[in-house]
């Protein structure tokens, strides 16, 4: 019996119902294994340490707090998913953010993620500035 890529027992027999939004890590995990859930996660989790790092070297209050709280986002969602696919949490529909489908969760994140960009890049203090 060869391995083919898409073809597991709990996607594919109608045990997960919204497969590609809700429920995407536990397609990950069934499909490619532990290592590329524990990735995702490892992944998430840089995500947020340099978020708190933007808010953290923030020069002033406003863009630390917007930083800190797309931090909040990003780990609310990434531990609400992943906790609501393993059957720890209940099932609310919050997306995994960058994995699960869905346009306005997208955009969202990608606003998000510029925010902290454009905070990041204005942290530095201006030194000729009277």
């Amino acid at each position: 019996m060869e391995w083919e890529f898409l073809w597991g027992i709990k996607h594919n027999f109608g045990y997960l119902y919204p497969k590609t939004t809700d429920f995407i890590f536990s397609v990950i995990g069934e499909e490619m294994g532990f290592i590329v859930g524990a990735l995702v996660i490892v992944i998430y989790v840089i995500m947020i340490t340099r978020a708190i790092y933007v808010s953290k070297t923030s020069k002033d209050d406003e863009g630390s707090y917007l930083a800190i709280g797309i931090a909040g986002i990003f780990a609310f969602h990434m531990v609400e998913n992943i906790g609501m696919t393993m059957g720890l949490l209940p099932i609310t529909g919050v997306p995994l953010p960058f994995v699960s489908y869905g346009g306005s969760s997208l955009i969202t994140n990608f606003i998000c993620i510029g925010l902290l960009i454009n905070i990041s890049a204005r942290r530095k203090k201006a030194i000729f500035i009277d």
